[in-house]
């Protein structure tokens, strides 16, 4: 075996225990719940030994912070979505369709997202993880929201960062809904509802 050779399968061993850690911490925090799981029993779940599992991750917040990131990967390939709309109403049709598979996709990942929801209110590593996506998804509206104004479609006089804001607040708002099992409506009149009125108080007509 080359050194090459020799150095490929090390890489593939580390990557293979990275991603069972990774699976035996979904699996541990969807049945216990944030509070409850101890990086012990994510441990014994992956079946590898402590200080195996200390060279990749520090612990459980470490973690689910990884955990986050990729659930929440998923839900950024929505807000990039292409965005050259020729019309308002092609603009409309293009935020509709965003907004329901945003929130479509709340319903799919509900179980990861309850064990978000807990730990924000409890780690403070996580907490300001999270601030972090928000702020990533409300750059990627507000260059959007620019796009359109710098087209003409848009009113030119709204502060694009601040509407940006207002509309990613809105949609996580009823993400956070649906991972309660509150919401009082279907996904698909959601979208339509928060996308008509944030379209009619941004786009001109």
């Amino acid at each position: 075996m080359t050194e090459k050779e020799s150095i490929d399968k090390r890489h593939l061993r580390s990557m293979m225990t990275r991603e069972k850690l990774l699976e035996a911490a979904k699996e541990v925090f969807v049945k216990e719940g944030y509070q409850k799981t101890t990086i012990s029993q994510i441990i014994k779940k992956a079946e590898v030994g402590y200080g195996t599992a200390y060279v990749y991750f520090e612990g459980k917040e470490d973690l689910l912070i990884v955990l986050m990131e990729d659930v929440m990967q998923k839900f950024y390939q929505i807000a990039e979505t292409p965005f050259f709309p020729e019309s308002t109403k092609a603009a409309e049709e293009i935020i509709q369709a965003q907004a329901y598979s945003f929130l479509k996709l709340a319903e799919k990942e509900r179980a990861m997202l309850q064990v978000f929801h807990q730990a924000i209110g409890f780690s403070t590593a996580v907490a300001d993880n999270w601030r972090k996506i928000q702020t990533k998804f409300i750059q990627r509206i507000s260059k959007d929201i620019a796009f359109s104004q710098q087209k003409g479609l848009a009113y030119q006089g709204l502060n694009h960062g601040i509407v940006a804001r207002a509309w990613f607040f809105m949609n996580e708002m009823y993400l956070w809904e649906i991972v309660r099992d509150e919401n009082q409506a279907t996904v698909e009149e959601i979208s339509k509802t928060i996308s008509s009125i944030y379209t009619s108080g941004l786009y001109k007509l």
